[in-house]
């Protein structure tokens, strides 16, 4: 195996995809859509390259993160990472608040930050124009291009490779992503002064794992695109809480066609989740405890039907990010209002039995001879034994299954990566 620790990561299954390693050495690390192993990064097979690697993993969440860092004060704290305060509401701009995934609260306060004068631009992803299948990560000046990416994105993405565009920006520049690219971006940001005086705030979207690009071909098989078609649209969310997943194409005389809609339930439960990558299902931190705000759906407050006006769940993490969406709600640009402290855990009723569960799977890929992640400072093997006994077992023993089902021992090659 190379000494190579950038492409080391990926070969251990430690790699998130969020792209900081490209973005901070352009030219010399690439980043790769491969159809099973996700978005991936490819280091140059030079000395340049090599130096290029030990230089960046400095920045990887992958495989390490330092929950130390960040001041936490109680247990919702320790579950949850830092939360100072909590909203539920969604954008005033009526197309914002469609368009969004939920309550379009992510694209109110991107928009905000440029009209405030905060920031001179937003990093964020967007759907490729030449194969909408595919993300490409953006920094966007105006409303036009925010809407562009509004909605979530069922696919892998690697916002990061934004970071060298910001550092060489004239203006300040927001950051949108998940929260294993606002962990890399917040390592950047720590070790980099300069940086983190470009990047004004941080902004994690709630993820349950990033599925790969085969899991979006067999959605677009369900939607019945025929092979031949042009796709030149694919909406996972949005236009409604939660939105339906449809598809747009042309066939061979140019004609456009749209797809059904079918339920965001259905695309995401029984096709894409599935093809989470496996760097997924070892995460410890599904809500952005990193970011200055993070947002995601109130599921506690469910909608009715799949195309009503969305809401949001809006979490400040940071003094500067609750001063940000105070702000907002001050402007009339975010209709909110506040919420206990403890509302991660009544929307997200799952997650931190997964946070157990993570404990036991990484304990049984270390016993296997496997590298796994590392979170300092959060109490994984507390929430482990917080589980049943059944839930304990299964956490442990369904890892092994996996493993040898999925020969996860084997190092990780990237299609392209020569």
């Amino acid at each position: 195996m190379t000494t190579d620790p950038i492409t080391k990561m990926v070969a251990c299954n430690l790699c998130t995809g969020c792209g900081a390693c490209a973005g901070a050495y352009p030219g010399l690390i690439r980043m790769v859509d491969d159809p099973v192993n996700g978005r991936r990064p490819v280091v140059a097979a030079t000395p340049n390259g090599r130096a290029a690697a030990r230089g960046a993993v400095a920045l990887c969440a992958g495989a390490d993160s330092d929950w130390t860092t960040l001041d936490r004060t109680d247990a919702i704290d320790a579950d949850w990472g830092p939360v100072l305060a909590a909203w539920e509401g969604w954008a005033a701009d009526t197309e914002i608040r469609h368009r969004g995934s939920s309550g379009g609260a992510v694209t109110a306060l991107a928009a905000f930050a440029l009209d405030s004068g905060l920031a001179g631009g937003v990093a964020h992803i967007a759907a490729r124009a030449d194969d909408p299948r595919l993300n490409e990560a953006v920094i966007s000046r105006d409303r036009a291009g925010l809407l562009r990416g509004a909605g979530s994105r069922y696919a892998q993405a690697s916002p990061a490779e934004t970071l060298g565009r910001i550092a060489a920006d004239d203006h300040p520049i927001a950051f949108i992503g998940k929260p294993c690219d606002v962990a890399s971006t917040h390592k950047a940001m720590r070790g980099d002064k300069a940086l983190a005086d470009k990047i004004p705030l941080t902004i994690a979207i709630f993820c349950a794992g990033a599925p790969n690009l085969n899991a979006t071909d067999r959605l677009l098989d369900r939607l019945g695109v025929p092979k031949d078609g042009t796709l030149v649209d694919l909406r996972y969310r949005g236009q409604g809480w939660p939105g339906l997943m449809q598809a747009e194409w042309l066939d061979g005389d140019g004609a456009r066609h749209r797809s059904e809609g079918i339920p965001y339930a259905e695309g995401w439960g029984r096709i894409l989740q599935a093809e989470r990558r496996w760097r997924c299902r070892v995460c410890a931190d599904h809500t952005g405890a990193f970011a200055d705000i993070s947002v995601g759906d109130p599921w506690h407050n469910p909608p009715e039907g799949n195309t009503n006006a969305g809401r949001s769940l809006i979490v400040a993490r940071t003094p500067r990010g609750r001063a940000f969406v105070e702000a907002a709600i001050a402007a009339g640009v975010l209709l909110a209002q506040a919420r206990g402290r403890d509302v991660i855990a009544a929307a997200q009723p799952n997650l931190k039995a997964t946070h157990g569960a993570v404990w036991g799977r990484r304990i049984a890929m270390r016993a296997m001879g496997l590298a796994a992640p590392r979170d300092r400072g959060l109490a994984l093997f507390a929430m482990w034994r917080g589980l049943s006994l059944r839930a304990k077992l299964q956490s442990v023993a369904g890892t092994w299954k996996r493993v040898i089902r999925e020969r996860l021992w084997r190092p990780v090659v990237i299609e392209g990566a020569e």
